[in-house]
This record gives structure tokens, sequence and C-alpha cells, in this order.
């Protein structure tokens, strides 16, 4: 079996409303879905979103790399992941998100070559997996509001972004607290805090309950994160410090985090992420798969690999419910709050209308 073929296309979905995080607004999904086609007739579905202020990428630049990466692909057999991974890779370096919706789409045609859901073929054997909710910056007394209607609604674990202003998270975190007192709480900084700020916060978000802070310092302070993780009262997680298999061996050696945030647009798809989880789970760290603005389709993706992998231990894979993507995504999992069900259909078990 071999590659014939890469179709990509751009499509833009826009959020019910712009979701604020500390490093920067984003409003739409702005995603590119991509078609390989096999000359055994088989066809695999893979998505791209490139976030600027995140990855480094746009829709444009995840275009242009999915053509740039032909020559690695078509003509290829889907099988040969590892190849065609490093070939992708002396072509251009990072791009993470264009690499992720190719490696998806050749995940989803050796699934359907084996017969199997790829969960399945990925060694799992649960087809459900539980997601938390995001809530993104805003007043805190709207963010508590939004929390006890996500509650209400029957999500167990919150998200809550914070990093913009040291009060307003306390304040957030207290109205919160209080509106969803049972409510598992992750905080995700974004950035957003030096080290003298989160070590004056840390210890009030452990009396509150929370359970872990995302990504406290910026990206490149892995000497900032080790400190503050030797002195933190709750697990320290890591995210925009973690692209790479060789980022999760230096926060490994440095001891860096407590747990490590794999997001198949970072890592450019499973393949990737499988080595990340390996490298975390050989030195005794837990990981979580999240997402960025995806569609169902990158979610199934992602869920199929939560669902496949023991270590993975959280799942923020919520990306894909503040936008409506049924014009494109004919058929994916079904969603009962806050439980993500795979199909037993070989592969991914999406559909596009492409």
């Amino acid at each position: 079996m071999r590659v014939t073929r890469i179709t990509a296309e751009r499509v833009a979905i826009r959020l019910e409303k712009p979701f604020v995080v500390a490093l920067g607004v984003i409003d739409a999904a702005d995603t590119v879905f991509v078609k390989i086609d096999t000359d055994a007739g088989l066809t695999g579905y893979g998505e791209g979103v490139g976030i600027g202020f995140v990855t480094g990428e746009t829709s444009e630049t995840v275009l242009g790399a999915v053509k740039a990466f032909e020559p690695a692909v078509v003509g290829a057999s889907p099988w040969a992941i590892d190849q065609i991974h490093r070939s992708m890779d002396r072509i251009l370096v990072r791009n993470g998100a264009a690499k992720a919706a190719i490696d998806i789409a050749l995940h989803d045609v050796v699934a359907k070559a084996a017969g199997v859901p790829l969960y399945e073929y990925l060694g799992g054997t649960r087809n459900t997996v539980e997601t938390d909710m995001t809530i993104g910056i805003g007043e805190p007394a709207a963010m508590a509001a939004k929390a006890a209607e996500l509650v209400g609604r029957g999500y167990r674990e919150l998200k809550i972004k914070a990093g913009l202003d040291y009060a307003a998270d306390r304040q957030a975190i207290a109205l919160i607290r209080q509106a969803a007192p049972d409510a598992r709480l992750k905080v995700d900084a974004n950035q957003g805090w030096t080290v003298p700020g989160a070590l004056a916060i840390l210890a009030w978000y452990a009396d509150q309950g929370v359970e872990s802070v995302e990504q406290p310092l910026p990206y490149w302070d892995i000497d900032g994160a080790a400190y503050l993780r030797s002195r933190s009262p709750i697990p320290i997680m890591a995210d925009e410090s973690c692209f790479t298999p060789h980022d999760a061996s230096v926060i490994v050696r440095r001891q860096a985090a407590d747990i490590i945030n794999i997001k198949l647009m970072k890592c450019g798809g499973i393949y990737r992420a499988l080595q990340i989880d390996a490298i975390a789970e050989a030195a005794g760290l837990p990981t979580m798969l999240g997402c960025m603005q995806e569609s169902r389709l990158a979610i199934a993706a992602a869920a199929h690999l939560v669902a496949a992998r023991p270590n993975v231990a959280d799942a923020d894979l919520d990306g894909f419910a503040e936008f409506d993507d049924s014009a494109v995504v004919r058929r994916a999992f079904d969603f009962d709050v806050p439980i993500i069900k795979l199909p037993d259909t070989p592969g991914l078990g999406v559909d596009l209308a492409f």
C-alpha cells in the first residue's frame, strides 16, 4: 500500500465567543483538514491547527508546510510513519501542527488497514475518555457562574485560565470554589507568572484544593520551573515548555515538572506523543493529553491515544465544545458530558465533508 495523494483545505470555524488566555485571545478555530489517499482505496483524515502565540504556526503556514511535506509522503508506505517523520524533519523543523495533520491521517489509514479502532491499534482496550472543561479569563464572578453552569451540565473537572493579574486569579478561584465546591480544579497560567509571584500564590491555591498548576513561568525558564517545583505544595505541569521528546528529556533531567501536557499540535502527532509519554512514564511522571481549538477530528485522535496509554492520567480535550463543526465533521465520537465515547469502527471513526 502506498500514498497516492495529499489534499489539504483550510476551514475557519467561529467560536461562540472569544476565549481569553494569558498569551492572547482566540476567536476562531482556524484549522487545516488533510486527506491522504492510498492505492489500496483507503483514505485517512488528519487536522492541523496552528496558533501563532503558542506553536508559531497559522493556517497559512500549515498549508504551506503540508505542501512542502508531499515529497516525504506521496509514494511512501503509510506504515512507515517513523521514516516519514524523519523525512519531514529534514524538510522543515518544528511545524508541529502540519506534521500532526499528516501523522493523524497516516494513523487513520493504518488502523483502517488493520480493521480496528485506532485506540485498539495503539494497544488500548477501552473506548471511553473523560475530559475536563476550560474556563477562560474573565471577570471572576462571571468565571464562577460559568463554573456552576459546567458542573450543572455534568463536568467534574475544571481547568481555570490565569496569568494576567494575581489578585484576579485569587478572586476567581475563591469564587469558583464556592460555586463548585466538589469540582476538581486545575489552573493554567500560560506562562504569565514570575517565580516570586508563583510562590506567593501556590500555597493559597493548595488551601483551595487546586490539584495542579500548568506552565506558571515562561516556556524557556527551565531553571525557574525546577526551583518552583522543588518548593511548590501542588504539582507543576509543563505545557509550552514541552514540544518535543528532547524537551521532555530535559524537563525530566532537570526535575522541572511533575506532569507533562502533551498536545498533538505541539509535538507533531501521535508518533511523537507516544515518545514523550514513554519518556515521562520511564521517569515516573504522568502525562495529560491537551488540545487547542481543534475540531472533533483531532480531538478524536487525542482521545484514542488517551484510551490506549495508561500513563496518560488526565484529558483536557474540550476544544471542540465551544463551536459547531458539524458542517465539516460529519461523524466522530459520541459525547455525553463529560465522557467521550469512541466508535468501534476501524481507524479514527471520523468522516469529513471533504
